[in-house]
């Protein structure tokens, strides 16, 4: 039975006065704070009555006391059990009761829970405005104004660029315009206006990053004022986007190596044995062609056995669809008698609850994999989940080509892989060197 505290707890993003629902009234009283007429040595709670099935009579529950009697100021008491009382009100309106199995309500509530982070996430950027220098107030921005400030008009670039990329994305933009605006204010404190931002001053800046990281992280933050600097022209607040001039570094890309044939027959082997649910894991990264983030977005609800299809969000794109081949089928368990909204993978079992953010848990599985198989193996960091991603792309692909022009082959294969051009699926096929020559010593010897 589902704990109530949990799911008291569980929502902290949006609290509502709630009406009273008529039809609910006789199950349950309305839920009240104890505070022990002010007494801060006492324990404070909330409490209410809620009706027997067995008797048909209303019955005291048990107390709800929280992190309540950790605070020693009456203010700090009084804030967070109106709190509890609030939440309390609105689960009882929802179908919540103490003799029941409340799991589906709670399977929904962290759904919701999720989804309304997410959304908060994305639009911090917009209303929380933390200031990008580690000092000072928001900052209110008026367009038509004759000298705006850096921090003011990269403000007003990360606003315009809610909805139209990701949290994520957002999120690490607002992270490199923090560093840029300190950069500016510790070294040229004399500039006052975006547009005394010359190109002389951004390329010290990139040189800066360059010197301190890496020249992809050079380019990486190029990439990402230069987005924000295009709303500013496009806006006319800045005359024109000074990183159109500004060149990109060569880098050396960092990707995950291939396993070879015997690498993965052994790995599979041994987690056959070692670790069954993370093999499972690998297998929809591998068979699927999936990326590890995609397979921890997948829920019950999302794989269809009937028709052999799964449903997921992929990479810059909405939702796809995808065949999951028989050698996958026929590893999956019954799905058929899961709650649709639990999550595919946990820590523990196929179709589970697991309250923790998206990048948690990929980052769980990326943990769990490097103790349990590149620990085993001696792996160093070029091999990880992604790497299978590469190795089964390759391996199909040279299956393919056997039959098949290197046209045709490709064409099959975008199709199962979700490339969504062709030159981008020969670029990937490069990268990881799926594309090799057949044996060319006849012509070194004539």
């Amino acid at each position: 039975m589902q704990n109530i505290l949990d799911l008291l707890t569980l929502d902290v993003q949006k609290e509502h006065d709630l009406e009273h629902d008529p039809e609910h009234k006789v199950l349950f009283s309305e839920p009240k704070i104890y505070d022990a007429d002010g007494d801060l040595s006492k324990r404070w709670y909330v409490y209410f009555s809620f009706q027997d099935p067995k008797t048909g009579r209303l019955k005291r529950m048990k107390n709800i006391y929280g992190k309540t009697n950790r605070y020693k100021t009456k203010e700090s008491r009084y804030f967070l059990l109106g709190l509890y009382r609030k939440r309390l009100l609105r689960l009882l309106q929802e179908g919540y009761s103490p003799f029941q199995d409340n799991k589906s309500l709670h399977v929904k509530r962290t759904n919701k829970v999720e989804q309304e982070r997410e959304e908060c996430d994305s639009l911090s950027v917009l209303k929380s405005k933390v200031d990008l220098v580690e000092a000072g107030e928001k900052e209110e921005l008026d367009v038509n104004e004759g000298n705006i400030t850096v921090r003011g008009a990269l403000d007003h670039a990360l606003e315009l660029k809610v909805n139209v990329v990701g949290v994520r994305t957002l999120v690490d933009y607002k992270s490199r315009c923090n560093l840029f605006v300190k950069w500016i204010t510790e070294n040229h404190n004399e500039i006052q206006s975006i547009k005394e931002v010359d190109k002389k001053v951004m390329s010290s800046f990139l040189n800066y990053v360059q010197l301190k990281t890496s020249p992809r992280n050079r380019n990486n933050f190029r990439t990402c004022l230069g987005s924000l600097f295009q709303v500013l022209e496009d806006n006319e607040i800045v005359a024109k986007n000074l990183l159109k001039s500004i060149k990109t570094l060569k880098t050396n890309p960092e990707r995950n190596k291939t396993y070879s044939e015997k690498q993965h027959q052994d790995i599979f082997k041994y987690l056959e044995t070692e670790d069954p649910l993370l093999l499972l894991f690998i297998k929809f990264v591998s068979y699927n062609f999936l990326r590890p983030l995609e397979v921890c977005r997948l829920r019950v609800k999302d794989v269809n056995l009937d028709s052999n299809t799964l449903q997921f969000r992929a990479k810059n794109k909405t939702l796809k669809t995808k065949l999951i081949p028989k050698i996958l089928v026929d590893e999956l368990p019954d799905l058929s008698k899961m709650d649709g909204e639990l999550l595919l993978f946990t820590p523990t079992k196929i179709g589970g609850m697991w309250e923790t953010a998206l990048g948690n848990r990929r980052g769980y599985f990326t943990n769990r994999f490097k103790k349990v198989v590149k620990q085993h193996y001696g792996l160093d960091s070029d091999y990880g989940l992604y790497s299978f991603r590469h190795t089964f792309i390759t391996k199909l692909y040279r299956s393919l080509i056997n039959d098949s022009s290197p046209h045709a082959a490709k064409s099959s294969l975008m199709q199962i892989t979700g490339h969504s051009t062709m030159s981008a699926l020969e670029k990937y096929l490069r990268d990881i060197d799926a594309e090799l020559p057949k044996d060319y010593s006849i012509h070194l010897n004539s």
